[in-house]
């Protein structure tokens, strides 16, 4: 019983992480001043090197100009941020370990490093799965110092396989929020 106390949290910790759907990292420059950032602009010509449909690519982009508005950005043709995006698609391996707990007849056990009748899922089995993982970067570029400042970085499954324009476009709008709520960087105070 104790053995189940302890390893319920476990459980439940790796239930949740799993439903995360988009993982975000942030980057900026410690010396921006990022308060007399007003308006911006879209990065054309990095924009336009961007190897997915251009669909997709109005999709992203007009989830950014969202969020910038939301911010109190305003789109300007002498802007004080130029936006540019990118993206990549990385392979993802995912190894599942079956440890050989379960549920079975008994309650709650453990196998060994065999296929326990009594338990399910059995023990020591593993399984390999691949899948194509989306990587969105959002990069805000000072226009005067022509310097990077701010970059966002969301992985997850970007577009998915679906026909449904609806959740296609909700999706893109996730993944861009989830990203944009790393901006403004605030200061790491320790």
């Amino acid at each position: 019983m104790k053995t189940l106390k302890l390893f319920f949290p476990v459980v439940i910790l790796l239930f949740v992480t799993s439903c995360i759907s988009v993982r975000v990292v942030a980057d900026y420059d410690q010396e921006a001043d990022f308060d007399t950032y007003k308006t911006f602009a879209f990065y054309k010509t990095g924009i336009d090197k961007v190897e997915i449909s251009d669909l997709d690519k109005k999709r992203i982009l007009r989830s950014i100009e969202k969020e910038m508005i939301a911010r109190g950005f305003v789109k300007s043709d002498d802007p004080d941020i130029l936006v540019n995006i990118m993206t990549k698609a990385n392979k993802r391996v995912d190894l599942n370990n079956n440890f050989g707990w379960g549920w079975g007849l008994g309650g709650w056990g453990w196998g060994g490093w065999g296929w326990n009748p009594w338990l399910w899922g059995g023990g020591g089995m593993q399984s390999v799965s691949t899948r194509i993982e989306g990587v969105l970067y959002i990069d805000l570029i000072d226009t005067d110092k022509k310097e990077l400042v701010w970059q966002g970085r969301g992985a997850g499954n970007l577009l998915g396989r679906t026909g449904n324009i609806e959740k296609k476009e909700a999706r893109i709008q996730e993944f861009v929020e989830e990203i944009m709520k790393e901006y403004p960087p605030i200061a790491d105070t320790q």
